[in-house]
C-alpha cells in the first residue's frame, strides 16, 4: 500500500466522502465546507485528487451533458480509506475512554448523561432508569434468596 500522508481533517474527510459515492470536485467542495464548517477552496481538494489517482486509489469517469469529473475509489483505494478509518477510530477509542462509565446492571458503556441512583450506601452508575429499576429487582431477589431480606 503507498504511503500517503493523511494529515488533517480535509483529507479524511475526503476520503470518507469518496467512500460512500462517487464524487464531482465541486460536489467535494461543498460536501467539505458543510461537514468541517470552514471554506474549502480547490486548493485543499484537487490536490489530494491527483496523489490519489497517481497511486491508482481513485480513477475518473466522465459523467453528464458537461462530462464532469466523477472520482471513485478502487479497491485498493477502498482498503487505504479502510485503513486510515481504523487509525482514526483508534484515536478516537483513546480520546474517549476515560470518559466512559459503564453501566452497573447491563455492562454497556455510557459516554456522557445516564443515570446515577444511590443502593445501599454507594452511588451507581446506569445506562438508563430502566436498567436501574432492573439491577435493584435483581438485587432484592439475590438477597431473598441469601436470607437478607424477608
Amino acid at each position: 500500500m503507498p504511503e500517503i500522508k493523511v494529515v488533517n481533517m480535509v483529507k479524511f474527510c475526503i476520503l470518507y466522502l469518496l467512500s460512500t459515492g462517487g464524487k464531482h470536485g465541486y460536489e467535494l467542495i461543498k460536501d467539505l465546507a458543510a461537514k468541517l464548517d470552514k471554506k474549502i477552496s480547490a486548493s485543499h481538494v484537487y490536490p489530494f485528487l491527483d496523489i490519489l489517482i497517481k497511486n491508482r486509489l481513485i480513477r475518473v469517469t466522465k459523467k453528464g451533458k458537461r462530462e464532469k469529473k466523477v472520482y471513485l475509489l478502487t479497491p485498493e483505494g477502498r482498503a487505504f480509506a479502510k485503513k486510515m478509518f481504523s487509525r482514526f477510530g483508534d484515536l478516537i477509542d483513546v480520546a474517549i475512554e476515560p470518559k466512559l462509565t459503564t453501566c452497573a446492571h447491563c455492562s454497556c458503556k455510557v459516554y456522557e448523561g445516564g443515570y446515577t441512583e444511590k443502593m445501599n450506601g454507594r452511588i451507581l452508575k446506569f445506562c438508563c432508569m430502566h436498567c436501574a429499576s432492573s439491577y435493584k429487582k435483581t438485587a432484592h431477589i439475590t438477597r431473598q434468596a441469601h436470607g437478607g431480606v424477608k
